[in-house]
């Protein structure tokens, strides 16, 4: 039999299994589903299929609050109707403009970079990522303690308070996947520490100090208050996760756009162009001596190029595991008529690399393709076969159904602008330009975008007027 290599392990297994294999692991019984055109049967079987129970289990472990599950009497919260009410539909222009004017911040106005026009800098792709969208996405959602005063000392506290945020962040952050397998906390003394110096700067007498506090974190500390019977400690871990929610994800995603972006000659004059295009018809001139620019939601909607790039490096990175805990014995009835016997507990698991990968449906799908979710008007292709027949269910970066990363539409808007803005400031190239695209780091398989085994550099400076 032939070896399998680590990202087409699943893709040999549906050729030796078919539709769906089994395999025991930890004591429990995982059905992995290999048949994209059979997902929508366990999609639509929310009566026999608890995405909650895993969901809630994962986050108590990892951080340490008190179950978000209802059923556990520790809160009445609807935690999904507030994540859909304060990171979708209106509440996405607010996130917007106030990601949009504290990416401007931290690339221009902070010293965090300190570019210029005269020569270059070089940094690592990674490194450069993660200060700028960690410090901007941190100060998006979680507001600054000292307001809008611009007094020296007052943005130097701002500046400490995210760069320890962002520190304790990368060490916490470093053992998740062991947490999510199950190993206490505790063993990770150093983890355990960053974790809870989060939380302080997280508790209810802290976060009352602080101003634009963003909806989904004003609306979870008076649900907090008024529906659980959580302590302050317990109210504090709920912050920290989602601020690791909302970017252990967004982080190593931002790198893997950037890199193949600028790997791509043929991507960055596409990108250039339609960023140019969009500034141009909005009367808009990049000016790194005064950085406001000001994008609308419509404006990003119809940055196609970059929707596709973003897309595509997604597609490349990505090892979400979409997980169901079945309530009941029942039948799972496939696409192809069959039917299996699904036990009560027992997991039903959609790996999304599979489709990602499928050269059925993806052709040379190891290969970046910039346009590849580009149609032939250079609109978003939104239709993709497999054995002839449409599919359904092709792009899974985000999960599925209601399990559907809520934050997914504002995670897609911060990368855009991220991209947006890297590309009206600076002139951005590699160090080397031969440079190979560093292999996923498989430790984090089934949590979501895999980061890089190591960085890559290149150097930027700000753009000469063209």
């Amino acid at each position: 039999m032939a070896r399998c290599g680590d990202t087409t392990q699943a893709a040999c297994r549906q050729k030796m299994y078919g539709h769906i294999f089994t395999c025991k692991i930890a004591g429990q019984y995982i059905h992995f589903l290999c048949d994209p055109f059979s997902y929508y049967s366990v999609i639509r079987q929310g009566r026999h299929l608890d995405w909650r129970k895993f969901h809630f289990a994962t986050s108590v472990k990892a951080f340490g609050h008190d179950s978000f599950d209802p059923r556990h009497g520790h809160t009445t919260e609807n935690l999904h109707q507030t994540f859909l009410k304060t990171l979708q539909g209106e509440a996405i222009p607010s996130l917007i403009q106030t990601m949009m004017g504290h990416l401007q911040d931290v690339m221009l106005r902070s010293d965090t970079l300190s570019p210029s026009k005269d020569h270059w800098e070089v940094d690592g792709i990674f490194a450069f990522c993660y200060k700028v969208m960690f410090a901007a996405g941190y100060l998006t959602l979680f507001g600054k303690e000292f307001g809008e005063d611009k007094c020296q000392a007052r943005q130097a506290a701002t500046k400490a308070l995210v760069l320890n945020a962002l520190e304790n962040f990368k060490e916490f952050d470093k053992i998740f996947p062991a947490l999510v397998a199950g190993l206490p906390i505790h063993v990770f003394k150093s983890a355990y520490s960053a974790r809870e110096n989060l939380a302080k700067t997280m508790n209810p007498e802290n976060l009352s100090k602080r101003e634009n506090v963003s909806d989904l974190i004003s609306m979870r500390i008076i649900l907090n208050d008024s529906l659980s019977t959580f302590n302050d400690v317990s109210k504090a871990r709920t912050h920290v996760a989602l601020l690791w929610a909302s970017q252990a994800n967004t982080l190593p995603a931002t790198f893997w756009c950037l890199l193949y972006m600028i790997r791509s000659p043929d991507a960055m004059k596409a990108a250039r162009k339609e960023v140019e295009k969009v500034l141009e018809d909005s009367g808009l001139t990049p000016d790194p001596s005064d950085p406001t620019l000001s994008l609308t939601r419509d404006q990003l909607d119809n940055m196609s190029v970059l929707d596709s790039i973003i897309k595509e490096a997604m597609r490349l990175s990505s090892a979400s595991m979409n997980v169901r805990i079945a309530k009941e014995d029942f039948l799972l009835h496939l696409d192809n008529q069959e039917a299996y016997r699904i036990r009560k507990d027992d997991v039903i698991a959609l790996y999304p690399p599979m489709l990602h990968f499928d050269p059925e449906i993806y052709e040379d799908p190891y290969e970046y393709k910039f346009d590849r979710f580009l149609d032939e008007k250079g609109q978003e292709k939104t239709s993709f076969y497999r054995s002839g027949r449409r599919l359904r269910y092709f792009y899974m970066p985000f999960g599925s159904g209601v399990t559907k990363c809520p934050g997914r539409f504002f995670a897609m808007y911060e990368i855009k602008q991220f991209l947006t803005m890297v590309l009206s400031y600076f002139d951005v190239e590699l160090l080397d330009p031969a440079v190979k695209v560093p292999p996923l780091d498989q430790s984090r398989a089934g949590l979501g975008i895999l980061q890089p085994t190591y960085d890559v550099d290149f150097r930027y400076k700000l753009r000469s007027k063209h």
